[in-house]
């Protein structure tokens, strides 16, 4: 039934985290860092979708990584990015960043200007652990698919208001609204929310007002380049309800 696919996940529900003294505002979707439920560690290869509020000034101190995938969507302001591989790189509103950590990297991300900066930053299981890091990043990306690391793809969504645009086809399928207000089959989401669905098919998303802004995670080939342009695929039925209790989804908590 399209009733059981849709789990929706309010933005009042996320995990507070961050150093507010520090100047840094952090909303975590899964269970992350001090914060652990047993039933939200992960949904697919997910494991972290975390809204990031940094004053200006503000950031975190160099830190390592290693065998996660790091994707980060600039909402409002500018991201500086440093990392061991010499990358220093500054990331604008409408730019997506993706770092590979392989086998090991240590990075450092900061507010460098003088407006707040917001940003939502999504981790995700590698395929295979292990290899020498990497990092792209793709300017000023228009809809559909911006970024494709291995086993995920990430589209990016700006349906106008009343407009209807398909979403993708998978086994499963993670939206979170980054502006406006959306219906993703018959749940109303607003910014902050997220859908998670199972077995992706026939659902659809529709603007309510103008403004929308829809980052949405769905399967993809187990080996893929980073890329820019694609457009999503075309469902195959109507839309349904969606209950907001959760879908039993329990997995071992992620060591990243």
């Amino acid at each position: 039934m399209i009733e059981a696919r849709i789990q929706v996940r309010r933005a009042g529900e996320r995990y507070v985290g961050g150093a507010p003294e520090a100047g840094i505002e952090t909303r975590h979707a899964f269970s992350f860092s001090g914060f652990y439920d047993p039933d939200n560690v992960r949904f697919g290869p997910l494991i972290a979708c975390n809204e990031e509020l940094l004053a200006p000034g503000a950031g975190f101190d160099e830190h390592p990584h290693r065998d996660v995938e790091i994707v980060t969507w600039v909402v409002e302001g500018e991201l500086t990015h440093e990392d061991s591989a010499g990358h220093v790189v500054t990331v604008r509103p409408g730019d997506v960043q993706w770092l590979s950590a392989g086998a090991g990297v240590r990075h450092v991300e900061r507010n460098a200007g003088g407006v707040p900066l917001r940003f939502v930053q999504m981790w995700l299981d590698p395929v295979e652990g292990g290899g020498e890091p990497s990092y792209e990043v793709a300017r000023s990306v228009r809809d559909g698919v911006v970024c494709a690391v291995p086993g995920a793809v990430l589209h990016v969504l700006r349906p106008r208001g009343g407009e209807r645009l398909a979403l993708p086809v998978g086994e499963w399928l993670y939206a979170h609204v980054v502006r406006g207000v959306v219906r993703i089959g018959e749940c109303e989401v607003g910014v902050g929310d997220a859908a998670r669905v199972r077995d992706a098919s026939g659902l659809d998303v529709v603007a309510v007002g103008s403004g929308a802004e829809v980052l949405v995670w769905c399967p993809g080939p187990a080996l893929s380049p980073f890329l820019a342009g694609a457009s999503p695929r075309t469902p195959e039925a109507p839309s349904g309800r969606c209950p907001q209790t959760p879908d039993g989804l329990k997995t071992s908590p992620s060591g990243a």
